[in-house]
């Protein structure tokens, strides 16, 4: 995937309650909407969490990447989807709870291979604090020699608008890559 395209991405979580004793009704029908998706134009694929073996409340949490927005929409909106919900409901205590991210942890995309996806909090927190404090130092600065007659909220407006495109499409990919070994230290490879 190029950086481009991985800034991209949209990943949902979704997490379902299964009745006890209907794990395995939940699992087929959730296998059949998994093989469908390759037919979704921008699928990149599914993976399944499954509760412990046992577990009181069997939680299945799975995780959907589509390439882009109008991809992930169009299969959030297809009759395929609906037509699993209406398979599944008989089996779930609840309605699927959806969490579509788009924040400062997926700049954090993990290291190929990584087991344990959880980046060093602090870490992260350090790079952004560098990156912002750089991005408003040059890019404030240049906005303001450049448009000195332009009202301060429309520059820092420009200013703002300027920095998140870097930070989302730019730098933010790249750093990442450059610093996996540092922002996750202890990740294991599979």
């Amino acid at each position: 995937m190029t950086d481009r395209t991985a800034a991209d991405a949209v990943t949902a979580v979704v997490t379902r309650r299964v009745k006890p004793g209907h794990e395995a009704a939940y699992e087929a029908a959730l296998a059949r909407l998994q093989a469908d998706g390759a037919a979704f134009d921008g699928y990149l694929g599914a993976t399944t969490q499954r509760p412990a073996p046992g577990a009181a409340e069997p939680v299945y949490t799975s995780v959907i990447r589509f390439a882009g927005l109008a991809q992930w929409q169009a299969f959030e909106h297809s009759e395929r989807r609906a037509a699993f919900a209406a398979e599944v409901a008989p089996h779930v205590q609840a309605d699927a709870v959806w969490d579509t991210h788009t924040g400062l942890e997926f700049w954090f995309s993990p290291p190929a291979g990584t087991v344990v996806a959880q980046p060093v909090r602090w870490r992260m927190a350090l790079v952004m604090v560098v990156v912002v404090y750089a991005l408003v130092a040059l890019i404030g600065g240049a906005v303001a020699a450049l448009l000195p007659s332009v009202p301060a909220p429309l520059r820092l407006l420009l200013t703002i608008a300027l920095e998140v495109a870097l930070l989302t499409w730019w730098l933010m990919p790249r750093l990442t890559r450059w610093l996996a070994p540092w922002i996750y230290p202890r990740a294991r490879r599979a």
